[in-house]
């Protein structure tokens, strides 16, 4: 491998596999709840329901895979490379990683109840729900590149 030893090699194969599945996770993650926006000022029941195939397609067949690779690789990388845990940034970002998380559960809940009508929530709080990801996102890229602390 021109001089890289083969375990190096497997670390950095396995955060380039993390990364394109962090940017999968938070493309999803950033496109369905504008989806939850469209969904509730729609007004016809075509609409209604392609919203919702497109919801649950999203989340099923993107988000939900990208986040449990993120999760993986990002396991795996600390596993192999114990002492990326060390650093206060790392313990910062794993907060982060955990409220990313119950956004995203959060985003199954609120597909479920727009689904089954039972949605209390209006467009203008879909809106500013959908920038909780655009700010976790920007918080745990300065964490992982400038590690503040």
């Amino acid at each position: 491998m021109d001089g890289i030893p083969f375990l190096a090699s497997i670390y950095l194969w396995l955060k380039a596999l993390h990364l394109v599945a962090v940017v999968c996770w938070f493309a999803a993650l950033l496109y369905l709840p504008r989806l939850f926006v469209y969904h509730v000022m729609a007004e016809d029941q075509i609409s209604k329901e392609r919203f919702e195939l497109m919801e649950r397609k999203l989340y099923r067949g993107i988000a939900n895979p990208a986040m449990m690779a993120s999760l993986t690789f990002g396991i795996l990388l600390v596993l192999g490379v114990p002492a990326i845990a060390q650093g206060g940034w790392f313990h910062a970002k794993m907060a982060l990683v955990v409220a990313l998380v119950l956004y995203h559960i959060m985003c199954k809940a609120h597909m479920l109840k727009i689904a089954e009508g039972e949605n209390t929530k209006s467009h203008v709080y879909f809106r500013w729900f959908n920038e909780v990801p655009a700010l976790l996102l920007v918080l745990i890229a300065i964490l992982v590149i400038v590690k503040p602390f």
